[in-house]
């Protein structure tokens, strides 16, 4: 069963719930309604409310009355937030919890924050390209730009670890030159002391791009000290990118936790689980690597092949040699790697061309980019470390 059609089968007595935080912004309560709007137009029959811990009106004991009032009684909760820190971890499943005691004949789900679902992060990257106005973008693009996620910045550490990993997926995923996270809260580095360091790295093009659902004074702040630092580096080119708002990524990410509530989420899927069924569908191919031995034929102590072995050493031997102009060779005994679509990155493993790189990286390397590094600085002397 799909995650829409485990939502359009919920019984009439069922009910969804977002739950928000809460501003003194106006803007961010009309933004944050548009996601129960959003649902509510994928989802026409279903009962669907909003409310705040704080600030805002309607607060989530109003919106559970709301959704009483209709005859609900099951209702799905699910955190409208980015990040599980304190607010979603315990001040929400408080007021829920609270509420339930008070009546019995209630019963309250909750559900996951939105977290790094591969919808949000779309999200995200699609906000970073509206600010560069590209629709997409090819490997090397962006090798001459930096960007700078803004995160929200919370007392609980893991928090803003998620946000970290998000500018690194995205830094990735896009190819940008390099990238920094800040936090407009109350860790470090604060996103005008950050947007100072950032400079300093001599990048002519930096992307700032706040990882906030909605508008309000944080935004406006964050704005601002873009644009102080703008306005103090005017060789570089700022972009802003927008804030995610109710996209269509969005609004996906609220069914697919809304529907891992009702389905009550699984046990994690285990790594050979996880390979068979992304073999099954195409998205691997299998290597011969270190674990399936290969006897040296100078190894007098080596054990005699037998005939499984032989045949196998005609049909699926992948040791290979490579000679490059560097000016050695290396024979893998099934050592292998992927092909990285960053291999070019200015500041990734190419830097240390002519430093006695592994032939396992040289292997991936077009021979201009060779040729670049070669003709930028001389090799040093020694031995690869695969070759000792």
């Amino acid at each position: 069963m799909t995650k829409t059609h485990l939502i359009e089968q919920l019984p009439k007595h069922a009910g969804v719930l977002i739950c928000g935080h809460g501003s003194r912004a106006k803007i961010a309560e009309k933004e944050f309604s548009l996601l129960a709007k959003g649902l509510k137009q994928r989802f026409p029959d279903l009962h669907v409310e909003y409310g705040f811990l704080e600030y805002s009106s309607p607060n989530i004991h109003m919106a559970l009355d709301k959704l009483v009032a209709q005859g609900v009684k099951k209702i799905y909760a699910v955190p409208g937030m980015l990040f599980a820190a304190t607010h979603a971890q315990n001040d929400i499943p408080s007021v829920l919890t609270t509420y339930a005691e008070k009546h019995q004949d209630l019963d309250i789900e909750y559900g996951q924050e939105l977290g790094l679902h591969d919808e949000m992060i779309a999200a995200f990257q699609t906000r970073i390209l509206e600010a560069l106005q590209l629709d997409h973008v090819h490997t090397g693009d962006l090798y001459d730009t930096m960007l700078v996620v803004v995160g929200r910045g919370t007392s609980v550490t893991k928090a803003n670890a998620e946000a970290s990993k998000l500018t690194r997926i995205v830094c990735e995923n896009l190819g940008f030159g390099w990238a920094e996270t800040v936090y407009s809260g109350v860790t470090f580095p604060s996103v005008g002391r950050g947007l100072e360091m950032a400079v300093k790295l001599g990048f002519k093009k930096i992307v700032v791009a706040p990882y906030f659902l909605f508008g309000g004074k944080l935004i406006d702040r964050i704005h601002a000290y873009v644009d102080k630092v703008a306005a103090e580096n005017p060789e570089i080119s700022f972009f802003k990118a927008n804030y995610l708002r109710d996209q269509s990524h969005v609004i996906n990410t609220f069914i697919e936790r809304i529907a891992e509530t009702i389905d009550e989420v699984k046990p994690a899927v285990g790594l050979m689980q996880s390979f068979k069924e992304r073999l099954a569908r195409g998205e691997v191919d299998i290597h011969h690597h270190h674990a399936e031995f290969k006897p040296d034929p100078q190894d007098d102590e080596a054990p005699a092949p037998t005939a499984s072995s032989h045949a196998r050493s005609h049909t699926h031997d992948h040791a290979h040699s490579h000679s490059h102009s560097h000016g050695h060779s290396h024979t893998h005994h099934g050592h292998h790697h992927a092909p990285y679509k960053h291999i070019g990155h200015p500041h990734g493993p190419r830097s240390m061309i002519n430093e006695n790189l592994c032939c396992c990286f040289m292997s991936q390397f077009p021979q201009e980019i060779i040729d670049e590094e070669k003709a930028r600085k001389p090799e040093l002397p020694g031995t690869p470390s695969c070759k000792r």
